[in-house]
């Protein structure tokens, strides 16, 4: 706190937080915002416009019934995992189909929820997955079954994402202490990372994203 007195997080400690939205096709940021620490993740996601018929894959950080609500309102889907807590009533239990990894298939809806949304209902899915285990998933989506899982696996490029902003851009020290240049900062690696992205698609580069980026340091 002593050199980012402006990153507000814990009393002796200032951290910024980078919201990502990373689309599918490329694995590249389509949308960015640099906060302090000490911002929540949903604050940030309820500015968000999203499509109808697009899929979200939030992690637990962005679980709120009225967020959820609103998704289903707008037509735009989500896959998550449900905390252990959660209060929920069933409307109706599905019948999985034969030799699925599909355990349960509920459709419910939440207590919290105003009785003007009681008609949005959601969808809770028990998948015996082989590596992990027995997982449960919440989805607006009615048409998901085993592939809930696969989706939601697929959260982990939002990691590797990130540990590639930090290896290969060199993303874990500061130039600047000012919130002026800590943003700059970031906001300029999202751009390396994009222009490294469209190099990558138009000249077929088949090495890895690391060994492209290092390309311009060797000349």
């Amino acid at each position: 706190m002593s050199l980012f007195d402006w990153a507000q997080w814990q009393r002796t400690k200032g951290a910024v937080k980078l919201h990502l939205l990373l689309d599918h096709a490329g694995y590249l940021p389509s949308f960015a915002v640099v906060t302090t620490g000490k911002t929540h993740d949903l604050r940030v996601a309820r500015r968000l416009e999203f499509e109808p018929g697009t899929v979200r894959v939030l992690d637990r950080g962005y679980i709120d019934d009225q967020w959820l609500v609103e998704l289903r309102r707008r037509q735009a889907y989500f896959v998550t995992r449900r905390k252990e807590n959660a209060v929920y009533e069933v409307v109706q239990r599905r019948v999985a189909p034969q030799r699925s990894t599909v355990v349960a298939d509920e459709v419910i809806f939440f207590p919290s929820q105003a009785e003007a949304q009681k008609e949005y209902f959601f969808r809770r899915l028990e998948i015996d997955d082989p590596e992990q285990g027995r997982l449960v998933f919440l989805t607006n989506h009615h048409k998901l079954g085993a592939t809930a899982a696969a989706v939601y696996k697929d959260r982990r490029q939002v990691e590797l994402f990130f540990q590639a902003l930090q290896q290969n851009l060199r993303m874990k020290t500061f130039v600047g202490t000012s919130g002026n240049a800590v943003h700059t900062q970031v906001r300029t690696a999202l751009i390396a990372m994009l222009l490294l992205g469209y190099v990558q698609l138009r000249a077929k580069f088949g090495g890895s994203l690391s060994n492209l980026a290092a390309l311009p340091r060797r000349q």
